[in-house]
């Protein structure tokens, strides 16, 4: 049986629920009240320890002293799920992409912007993998998993928006 390490995080936007693999990959990155958010397993293993690096950069990040994480992920969905998440990661900080841009950027047709939403919707590392910096084609503020107004605190802190 394979060992899931898990620890909690104080943040701005709440405490953050972090999983890791027993290799020491983060595996999600989850926010109080999240849509899909992952819930602890009775034989999963709290432990602090492997989180060392990923609780100092995020504190970094929040602290305005951190542009991109530099952490080993490892988020399991299917090839298109993944060339989405890969294409997250590529939007940088204190940017936006729209879902269609997205889409042209893993050869989707435009037509698929609805198949990349679902995508960005399955991200498990909120944060870390930046699904928030992804808005409407009028640049609305479109869907966040971890709740618009979190959305819009994330966009505020990287400068995308007015603080609040």
């Amino acid at each position: 049986m394979t060992t899931t390490y898990w620890t909690h995080v104080d943040s701005p936007l709440g405490p953050l629920l972090l999983t890791a693999a027993p290799t020491g990959e983060l595996t999600s990155l989850t926010v109080p009240g999240q849509r899909k958010a992952t819930v602890v397993l009775d034989d999963w293993t709290q432990d602090p320890g492997p989180f060392r690096e990923a609780e100092r950069q995020l504190a970094a990040y929040f602290a305005g002293d951190l542009k991109e994480f530099r952490l080993p992920t490892r988020a399991v969905g299917t090839p298109f799920r993944e060339k989405v998440w890969a294409a997250l990661d590529d939007v940088p900080y204190g940017g936006t992409v729209t879902y269609g841009e997205i889409a042209a950027r893993v050869g989707a047709p435009r037509a698929a912007v609805r198949a990349v939403g679902g995508a960005i919707g399955a991200n498990t590392l909120l944060i870390v993998r930046p699904c928030h910096r992804v808005i409407g084609a009028d640049g609305s503020l479109t869907g966040y998993a971890g709740g618009l107004e979190r959305k819009v605190a994330l966009l505020a802190h990287e400068g995308v928006l007015p603080r609040p």
